[in-house]
Protein backbone atom coordinates (compact mmCIF):
# COMPACT_ATOMS: atom_id res chain seq x y z
CA UNK A 1 0.00 0.00 0.00
CA UNK A 2 1.39 3.35 -0.86
CA UNK A 3 0.90 6.24 1.70
CA UNK A 4 -0.50 9.03 0.03
CA UNK A 5 -1.21 11.30 3.28
CA UNK A 6 0.06 14.75 2.35
CA UNK A 7 3.39 16.35 4.31
CA UNK A 8 1.75 18.32 7.15
CA UNK A 9 4.86 21.15 6.19
CA UNK A 10 3.41 21.66 2.66
CA UNK A 11 0.14 21.73 3.88
CA UNK A 12 1.06 24.48 6.19
CA UNK A 13 3.35 26.25 3.73
CA UNK A 14 0.47 26.18 1.35
CA UNK A 15 -2.19 27.95 3.85
CA UNK A 16 0.45 30.66 4.77
CA UNK A 17 1.35 31.27 1.03
CA UNK A 18 -2.20 31.40 0.45
CA UNK A 19 -3.08 33.45 3.32
CA UNK A 20 -0.79 36.12 2.44
CA UNK A 21 -1.47 36.55 -0.96
CA UNK A 22 -4.89 37.39 -0.68
CA UNK A 23 -3.58 39.60 1.95
CA UNK A 24 -1.95 41.92 -0.20
CA UNK A 25 -3.77 41.45 -3.00
CA UNK A 26 -6.49 43.54 -0.95
CA UNK A 27 -3.56 46.67 -0.44
CA UNK A 28 -3.94 49.47 -2.17
CA UNK A 29 -0.59 49.43 -3.83
CA UNK A 30 0.15 47.59 -6.78
CA UNK A 31 3.56 46.71 -6.08
CA UNK A 32 1.93 44.82 -3.08
CA UNK A 33 -0.54 43.27 -5.23
CA UNK A 34 2.12 41.78 -7.69
CA UNK A 35 3.77 40.06 -4.43
CA UNK A 36 0.37 39.04 -3.09
CA UNK A 37 -0.28 37.34 -6.73
CA UNK A 38 2.67 35.81 -6.70
CA UNK A 39 2.57 34.37 -3.03
CA UNK A 40 -1.35 33.16 -3.89
CA UNK A 41 0.11 31.72 -7.40
CA UNK A 42 2.48 29.89 -5.07
CA UNK A 43 0.11 28.85 -2.61
CA UNK A 44 -1.54 27.23 -5.30
CA UNK A 45 1.21 25.46 -7.37
CA UNK A 46 1.96 23.82 -3.89
CA UNK A 47 -1.56 22.77 -3.77
CA UNK A 48 -1.53 20.89 -7.33
CA UNK A 49 1.72 19.37 -5.54
CA UNK A 50 -0.10 18.24 -2.64
CA UNK A 51 -2.90 16.72 -4.74
CA UNK A 52 -0.76 14.98 -6.91
CA UNK A 53 0.72 12.77 -3.75
CA UNK A 54 4.18 11.34 -3.21
CA UNK A 55 6.71 10.88 -5.75
CA UNK A 56 6.92 8.33 -8.13
CA UNK A 57 8.30 7.14 -10.94
CA UNK A 58 8.36 9.06 -14.22
CA UNK A 59 5.18 8.65 -16.10
CA UNK A 60 6.48 6.87 -19.01
CA UNK A 61 4.49 3.93 -20.32
CA UNK A 62 6.16 0.82 -20.41
CA UNK A 63 9.67 2.50 -18.40
CA UNK A 64 8.09 1.62 -14.93
CA UNK A 65 5.21 -0.17 -13.58
CA UNK A 66 1.86 2.12 -13.59
CA UNK A 67 1.31 1.70 -9.67
CA UNK A 68 4.54 3.62 -8.97
CA UNK A 69 4.20 6.33 -11.44
CA UNK A 70 3.50 9.82 -10.42
CA UNK A 71 0.30 11.53 -11.82
CA UNK A 72 1.71 13.51 -14.98
CA UNK A 73 -2.01 15.57 -14.56
CA UNK A 74 -0.36 17.35 -11.76
CA UNK A 75 3.02 17.82 -13.39
CA UNK A 76 0.84 19.58 -16.63
CA UNK A 77 -1.67 21.64 -14.48
CA UNK A 78 1.89 23.18 -12.30
CA UNK A 79 3.13 24.07 -15.18
CA UNK A 80 0.45 25.88 -17.09
CA UNK A 81 -0.11 27.81 -13.97
CA UNK A 82 3.86 29.16 -13.84
CA UNK A 83 2.89 30.11 -17.17
CA UNK A 84 0.06 31.84 -16.79
CA UNK A 85 1.50 33.63 -13.57
CA UNK A 86 4.43 34.92 -15.21
CA UNK A 87 2.42 35.91 -18.22
CA UNK A 88 -0.20 37.71 -15.70
CA UNK A 89 2.97 39.09 -13.26
CA UNK A 90 4.70 40.71 -16.15
CA UNK A 91 1.46 42.23 -17.22
CA UNK A 92 1.08 43.60 -14.10
CA UNK A 93 4.74 44.70 -13.71
CA UNK A 94 3.88 46.97 -17.01
CA UNK A 95 0.75 48.58 -15.74
CA UNK A 96 2.80 49.32 -12.21
CA UNK A 97 5.44 50.50 -14.30
CA UNK A 98 3.21 52.21 -16.55
CA UNK A 99 1.34 54.13 -13.29
CA UNK A 100 4.44 54.94 -12.03
CA UNK A 101 5.47 56.99 -14.98
CA UNK A 102 2.00 58.93 -15.05
CA UNK A 103 1.71 59.88 -11.66
CA UNK A 104 4.79 58.88 -9.85
CA UNK A 105 2.81 56.18 -7.87
CA UNK A 106 1.73 53.03 -7.96
CA UNK A 107 -1.51 52.90 -5.88
CA UNK A 108 -4.61 52.12 -7.23
CA UNK A 109 -7.52 54.74 -7.56
CA UNK A 110 -11.06 54.43 -7.17
CA UNK A 111 -13.14 54.27 -10.58
CA UNK A 112 -15.26 56.59 -10.86
CA UNK A 113 -17.78 54.58 -11.80
CA UNK A 114 -17.40 52.86 -8.60
CA UNK A 115 -17.81 55.91 -7.13
CA UNK A 116 -21.01 56.68 -8.33
CA UNK A 117 -22.38 53.19 -7.94
CA UNK A 118 -21.59 54.48 -4.01
CA UNK A 119 -23.38 56.97 -3.90
CA UNK A 120 -26.92 55.99 -6.33
CA UNK A 121 -26.57 52.91 -3.98
CA UNK A 122 -26.75 54.89 -0.43
CA UNK A 123 -29.04 56.89 -1.74
CA UNK A 124 -31.65 54.29 -2.50
CA UNK A 125 -30.84 52.80 1.15
CA UNK A 126 -31.71 56.57 2.25
CA UNK A 127 -34.80 55.89 0.34
CA UNK A 128 -35.43 52.23 1.67
CA UNK A 129 -35.08 53.34 5.73
CA UNK A 130 -37.46 56.78 5.10
CA UNK A 131 -39.89 54.25 3.23
CA UNK A 132 -39.83 52.13 5.91
CA UNK A 133 -39.97 54.62 8.55
CA UNK A 134 -43.28 56.19 6.53
CA UNK A 135 -44.90 52.61 7.11
CA UNK A 136 -43.85 51.95 10.61
CA UNK A 137 -45.54 55.04 11.13
CA UNK A 138 -48.94 54.49 9.42
CA UNK A 139 -49.01 50.87 11.19
CA UNK A 140 -48.56 52.56 14.46
CA UNK A 141 -51.31 54.96 13.64
CA UNK A 142 -54.07 52.61 12.68
CA UNK A 143 -56.05 50.51 14.53
CA UNK A 144 -58.27 47.21 14.93
CA UNK A 145 -62.07 48.16 14.20
CA UNK A 146 -63.18 44.59 15.83
CA UNK A 147 -61.25 45.63 19.40
CA UNK A 148 -63.97 46.19 21.47
CA UNK A 149 -61.97 48.08 24.41
CA UNK A 150 -62.24 51.32 21.97
CA UNK A 151 -66.16 51.24 21.38
CA UNK A 152 -67.08 51.45 24.88
CA UNK A 153 -67.82 55.05 24.48
CA UNK A 154 -69.59 54.91 21.47
CA UNK A 155 -73.41 55.11 21.94
CA UNK A 156 -75.48 52.57 20.23
CA UNK A 157 -78.56 54.22 18.62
Amino acid sequence: MIDTSPSLALVFLCAVLVGVGVYLILERSLSRIILGFSALSNGVNIAFLIAGGRAGNSPIVGQSDPESMSDPLTQAMMLTAIVITMGTTAFMLALAYRSWQLDGNDEVQDDIEDRRLAVMAERDARLERDEQAFIDDAVAETHDETDDSDDQNVEVK
